[in-house]
């Protein structure tokens, strides 16, 4: 009867294995394809122009020639650069502070509550967020301090944005760690945030940084509601009341009347903002593997 069982489960598990592996290759195979598309793309522009010419030319003006054009993206880099760490120094303490005030503070039912509409918010389009940037946030700020579509436009929309997504990923990294165990450590004497540090933290700071990282790589990703309220002018901002463009909004803006080195020039700007989430990612798996509470 043993051996029955014992055949039947690796049969089973022989059949879940397969379609498992094949997904897994699947998603490789396009990750891998998506990257090879980018870089042949791209080949052009960094033949013709060089690599040093995207940030050492006078300004973003590129036409169909090389010698006639300005091809320098340090402007928009550094406006997606600011962007997006703007809105993450703003949005994940307060995605934090919501995931301890969920795990340790909100009644079940009240948790549930808040859960339920960080999870409407995190699925609204970012054209709706943007939008809302556009004829609410806009025109507040352009009466504090024109023109208004300005880089903190740009971080108040993201950090909206990514702050339930951040929120609810490190609420489920405290949820690994049962409620049990720090009303234990409580009982023991240890505050809150002793049992916080000393209990919670170390099995979910794998779970945090990977919230971290995927509120990050939204943020530098998003493309609507940044085209929408950040002013799209190429320029190094000086003040956060500065109009801005980001990479993936040069994309879009410029994409459609493209050619020849232009066009392969912004497959150059898509190359780097894949370069940018694949250093991101294997940081925090560097982090991950150093991290001895991480399965």
């Amino acid at each position: 009867m043993w051996r029955r069982i014992i055949l039947y489960r690796f049969q089973i598990d022989r059949v879940v294995r397969v379609p498992l592996f094949v997904a897994l290759a699947v998603s490789a195979a396009v990750v891998l394809l998506v990257v090879c598309f980018l870089v042949l793309e791209s080949a052009d522009a960094l033949r013709a122009i060089g690599p040093w010419r995207f940030v050492s030319d006078a300004s973003w003006h590129p036409t169909r020639f090389a010698d006639t054009g300005q091809f320098n993206l340090m402007p928009i880099v550094w406006g997606t650069l600011w962007v997006t760490v703007g809105a993450v120094l703003v949005a994940a303490p307060l995605a934090f502070l919501m995931a301890l005030y969920l795990y340790f503070f909100a009644a079940p039912r009240r948790a549930r509550a808040v859960r339920s509409l960080l999870g409407l918010l995190a699925g609204i389009p970012s054209v709706v967020y943007g939008l809302w940037g556009l004829t609410v946030l806009v025109p507040w700020i352009s009466r504090w301090q024109p023109p208004g579509a300005s880089l903190l436009a740009g971080i108040l929309i993201l950090a909206l944005m990514i702050l339930p997504t951040i929120a609810l990923l490190t609420d489920a990294a405290f949820q690994a760690t049962p409620k049990a165990s720090a009303d234990a450590a409580a009982a023991a004497g240890l505050s809150r945030w002793g049992a916080l540090r000393a209990v919670v933290w170390p099995p979910a700071r794998s779970g945090v940084v990977a919230a971290l990282v995927l509120g990050t790589g939204r943020a530098l990703g998003e493309t609507m509601a940044v085209l929408m309220v950040c002013g799209n002018v190429v320029r190094t901002p000086s003040s956060l009341f500065d109009p801005i463009r980001t990479l993936t909004a040069n994309i879009a803006l410029e994409m459609a009347y493209a050619m020849d080195l232009h066009r392969s020039a912004l497959f150059v700007t898509g190359l780097m903002l894949a370069v940018a989430v694949g250093v991101m990612v294997l940081l925090a798996s560097l982090l991950k593997e150093r991290d001895p509470y991480a399965a």
